[in-house]
């Protein structure tokens, strides 16, 4: 009994001390709830980003290069994000709509863009004609590089040429122009072309096709006499026999015995390819932070890893800075070209 006085004497003792504690942690509990009310929106959002899907624009029709690694990047990005990352292709102008459709998005990290080398042509190329609805620098966060993936010149084996100085000594001889197709006007292989043309003095015709596939199939037809794109693209032509790879615009390690367009003699066509990862402008750094983490981790999957190579991508996962950097040499190498020749974008 005396223990139990004891106990009840406590309890009695501490009763009102323990009810002016609980209630001290209620009006804390409670200010803190009314200082996260305060917060904007967007601020709490962050805090818990993403809490529904998040979607990867193409800029291209579904099958080719770009809208492959985007596939490869959003099934991992699904499983670290705990959330779906669905690709959705939104082709025409040369990669221009879907990426319009990106800029004018919400900057919430919800909407995203993965796009590729030939966003700095078509770009530069409105931007000349006083018509572009956009602007990279300006309308975009830059997230991460994706993959690298050189770009592949390439001919019809009917062409008798093993590299790219020996198509041009060729192209030289022919009484009639030749035909170079590329994936639009304003494309970075319809530059590549032009400036072929200009530096050399060759004479080709220029045949624009509605993406990668429709320009492939007509080469390996043999209407097309030259061409080129993303390296992944036509690879397993190349290692087929069914087209010959004339140069590289960086050395790959999927086809080690092509030469680079610089080691062959043309430094004016020596253009890193990439397809990487862009935000609306005004996406919080926070969203940004988090997505980057995310596609650096793909990037480093070993499963994607693999995949990537197999058709000569080179996995990135680039820093922003490295990134941006990257795409300001570009530019800069790249818009006083289109300005020069006049590429115009349709």
């Amino acid at each position: 009994m005396a223990k139990d006085k004891s106990k009840s004497a406590w309890s009695a003792h501490q009763g009102p001390w323990r009810r002016e504690k609980t209630r001290r942690e209620l009006i804390g509990v409670t200010a803190l709830a009314g200082a996260m009310a305060l917060l904007p929106t967007s601020a709490r959002s962050q805090e818990r980003f993403p809490t529904r899907n998040v979607r990867i624009i193409v800029p291209f029709p579904a099958g080719a290069t770009t809208d492959m690694l985007a596939r490869l990047f959003a099934q991992r990005m699904s499983e670290g994000l705990g959330q779906s990352v669905v690709v959705e292709n939104v082709g025409g102008a040369g990669g221009s709509l879907g990426a319009d459709q990106v800029a004018k998005a919400a900057p919430d990290g919800y909407t995203l863009l993965f796009h590729n080398i030939t966003f700095t042509t078509t770009t530069s190329s409105l931007q000349s004609a006083g018509r572009s609805p956009h602007d990279i620098e300006q309308d975009f966060v830059p997230i991460a590089v994706g993959a690298y993936v050189p770009l592949l010149l390439l001919s019809h084996p009917s062409v008798p040429a093993r590299d790219l100085k020996e198509f041009v000594d060729y192209a030289k001889q022919t009484k009639e122009p030749l035909f170079y197709g590329s994936t639009g006007p304003g494309s970075v292989m319809n530059l590549m072309g032009e400036v072929l043309k200009r530096d050399t003095g060759i004479k080709m015709d220029h045949v624009p096709f509605r993406g990668a596939a429709p320009l492939v199939q007509e080469m390996l037809s043999g209407r097309i006499q030259f061409g080129g794109d993303q390296l992944s693209s036509s690879l397993q032509h190349v290692r087929a026999g069914a087209l010959n790879a004339l140069a590289v615009t960086s050395r790959s390690a999927a086809l080690p015995e092509v030469a680079s367009t610089r080691e062959l003699g043309f430094p004016n066509l020596d253009l890193r390819g990439w397809n990487g990862f862009f935000a609306p402008k005004g996406t919080p750094e926070p969203v940004i932070a988090r997505l980057h983490r995310e596609i650096a981790a793909a990037a480093k999957h070993p499963d994607l890893q693999k995949r990537m190579t197999d058709v000569g991508a080179e996995p990135s996962g680039s820093s922003q800075a490295e990134m941006r950097e990257m795409l300001r040499e570009q530019i800069a190498k790249v818009k006083p070209m289109v300005e020069e020749l006049k590429l115009v974008m349709q």
